[in-house]
């Protein structure tokens, strides 16, 4: 994909088709009006005849003469009072998507933007390049039949964009593209099979990732080296499956990053989740495919910064192991002892990302970090609490929960703080270990929270579970690329470089 913002009038770009807006009411939108006077009123002409209504997401397909462009693409844009910055995303997807359908290979947006205040110019760019990558993205699957043709959509021209937001809405475009080749990365490696995406199969993915790019280096451990770190935790967990556990450590190192405490982020690699001796209901547990997204958002979230190449130090650290249930797995009311030396007492054994992120989250101090962010699909209970619509956020560090959420705002993709008050840490007291890995059914996502707190002691620390907003069931099954928008402009603002 290419992108780019226009420099001349709409009306005389060179491109396949030209993307207008018409409000509900019949009201052409700003470039839709200079496209119409271009062609001595032929849009006017449809829209009094009938022809086209204007509701949010109708589409209709025009060929013209006496433009550069031979198609025109109208697009509704719904009621004018309410036309704000999520009716200009909806009404983008259903450009895109509409121009996909046919043969064209470059299109040119045209569609009303919302208030400044609403989409600046930064945001505009890359905003327009985020949604092009989701409504091109194509499943990879293994089905062995013919698949159709992926869109032939190539270049995609924005605008308008004043003189002076020219290089905020380029900027945005530049990252947004390397938004879209991460988030790729992500949902290719959650709707992987889980035959396919091992624990070594990660690893693997994780050592190309350093091959392309030099400011990445990533180191591999192994059963054995993890054995000699302690992480008693993530061994507990792998001990029932034939595919060994692997430790990632991806290490990004951007040009003129100033020499500060990095960043660290973590995320929870379950490749697949039995539930292990506390098994899972049989229905939909082949969605468990999907309880490495916290893994795979780390691994997307370097790729990023490579391809964006920000000013900035990060290590991701991956855990990574299957959940199973053989004569090996541990039990209910065994006691293991994690890398931190704490005790932990497993009455769940379904509550296992918490136990892995433990010792992931204790093996980050060597690196002194400035802050630690884990992602992970870790509770039920949070998908209870906040549904599909916002992953939850929460920390020992308010001015950080804080900040991830206002890049949640900004990105259209939200997250919401939950407590989390000494109170919950206390559900997780035990007879007989230092904690347990459960506290109950009440507060189940900040009770999970709470356990990883206690490994995170003195540490700035946030912690998002995605677990509601990674993946889509049912007829839409597959990752959605959740919380990429929100983790890469979270990183974005941390480097100074939006």
């Amino acid at each position: 994909m290419q992108f780019d913002v226009w420099s001349k009038a709409f009306p005389d770009l060179s491109v396949d088709c030209l993307a207008v807006g018409v409000f509900e009411d019949g009201k052409l939108g700003t470039e839709a009006a200079a496209v119409d006077k271009a062609t001595a009123g032929y849009l006017k002409g449809v829209i009094d005849r009938g022809d086209f209504s204007g509701r949010a997401g109708e589409t209709q397909l025009l060929s013209q003469a006496g433009l550069n462009a031979t198609r025109v693409l109208l697009v509704g844009l719904g009621p004018e009072s309410s036309y704000h910055r999520k009716a200009w995303r909806r009404a983008c997807a259903a450009a895109l998507t509409a121009a996909g359908r046919t043969r064209v290979k470059s299109v040119g947006l045209g569609l009303e933007r919302p208030a400044a205040k609403q989409l600046d110019d930064y945001y505009f760019g890359r905003c327009v390049a985020e949604i092009t990558g989701s409504v091109l993205y194509r499943t990879n699957d293994l089905k062995t039949g013919k698949k159709p043709p992926l869109p032939a959509i190539s270049l995609v021209v924005a605008g308008p964009v004043r003189a002076a937001g020219v290089a905020q809405a380029k900027l945005g475009l530049e990252h947004g593209q390397a938004l879209v080749m991460a988030t790729a990365l992500q949902r290719d490696l959650g709707n992987l099979p889980p035959n396919v995406c091992t624990p070594t199969y990660l690893a693997e993915r994780a050592r190309g990732l350093a091959k392309r790019h030099r400011s990445v280096k990533v180191k591999v451990l192994d059963e054995a080296a993890i054995r000699r770190e302690k992480m008693g935790c993530l061994l507990a967990v792998t001990q029932g499956s034939a595919q060994p556990p692997r430790f990632i450590i991806l290490d990004y190192q951007g040009p003129r990053a100033p020499r500060t405490a990095p960043i660290v982020l973590v995320g929870k690699g379950i490749t697949f989740d039995t539930g292990g001796i506390s098994l899972k209901d049989p229905a939909a547990m082949d969605e468990m495919k999907f309880d490495m997204m916290g893994a795979a958002s780390v691994i997307a979230a370097i790729a990023f910064l490579a391809e964006a190449r920000l000013p900035i130090r990060v290590v991701g650290l991956v855990p990574t192991c299957e959940n199973m249930p053989d004569g090996l797995a541990i039990k209910p009311g065994d006691i293991v002892t994690s890398a931190s030396g704490q005790t932990v007492e497993i009455l769940n054994t379904d509550a296992e990302g918490r136990l892995i992120l433990c010792d992931a989250l204790h093996y980050a101090r060597r690196f002194d970090p400035a802050i630690v962010v884990d992602m992970a699909t870790l509770t039920g209970a949070c998908v209870v609490a906040l549904g599909a619509h916002h992953c939850g956020i929460m920390g020992n560090d308010d001015a950080l929960v804080s900040e991830l959420v206002a890049a949640g705002v900004r990105a259209d993709d939200r997250g919401w703080q939950l407590p989390l008050t000494e109170e919950y840490g206390e559900q997780l007291k035990t007879n007989f270990a230092d904690m347990a890995n459960v506290g109950g059914r009440e507060g189940g996502a900040i009770t999970a929270a709470a356990f990883l707190g206690k490994f995170t002691q003195g540490l700035k620390w946030a912690h998002m579970d995605i677990a509601g907003v990674a993946w889509l069931g049912g007829a839409h099954k597959g990752a959605t690329g959740r919380p990429m928008p929100l983790l890469t402009d979270f990183l974005v603002r941390r480097a100074g470089a939006g």
